[in-house]
C-alpha cells in the first residue's frame, strides 16, 4: 500500500492483515506445503505428524483444527477399528498452496540471505552452526 492511501486499505480486516492472520502460526503453511506436495492433497493424521519435523502432536492437531474451522481442509473419519482419520485440502485450501509454494520457492533460492539473518531469541535455529 502506498503512502497516502485511504484508511479502509489499513483496516483491521484489510485484505493483507487476514493473509497474516492464516499464515500467524508456523504450522498452517507447512501443513499446507507438506499435504500438496508430498501427500498429494491427501494424508492420515499420523502420516502428517511424521512428515512434519519438529512438531508435537498437540500442535499438530490445534493446527488441523483451525485450518479446518478456515475452510482449508476437511477431515474424514474412517470407519475402520482403530479409527482413522484423513486430512484433504479443499478447493479454498488448494488456492492457497499457491503463494505458500512461491513462498518456499524464493526461500530456497535466497537460503544465503536467510542465512544471514540473525536469530530471533525464539528461534530453533542452532545459533552455534553461525
Amino acid at each position: 500500500m502506498k503512502p497516502g492511501t485511504p484508511d479502509q486499505e489499513w483496516r483491521e480486516d484489510c485484505a493483507p492483515r487476514r493473509v497474516l492472520e492464516l499464515f500467524s502460526t508456523k504450522w498452517t503453511s507447512m501443513v499446507l506445503h507438506t499435504l500438496h506436495v508430498r501427500h498429494g492433497g491427501t494424508v492420515r493424521t499420523g502420516v502428517l505428524l511424521r512428515s512434519l519435523p519438529g512438531i508435537s502432536k498437540k500442535m499438530l492437531t490445534q493446527t488441523l483444527r483451525e485450518m479446518e474451522e478456515s475452510g482449508l481442509l476437511t477431515r474424514h473419519e474412517q470407519g475402520t477399528v482403530p479409527p482413522a482419520v484423513e486430512y484433504r485440502l479443499t478447493e479454498l485450501g488448494q488456492r492457497f498452496v499457491e503463494p505458500v509454494e512461491k513462498l518456499y520457492e524464493w526461500g530456497r533460492a535466497n537460503a544465503d540471505a536467510l542465512d544471514s539473518l540473525r536469530p530471533r531469541r525464539s528461534s530453533r535455529r542452532d545459533k552455534q552452526a553461525l
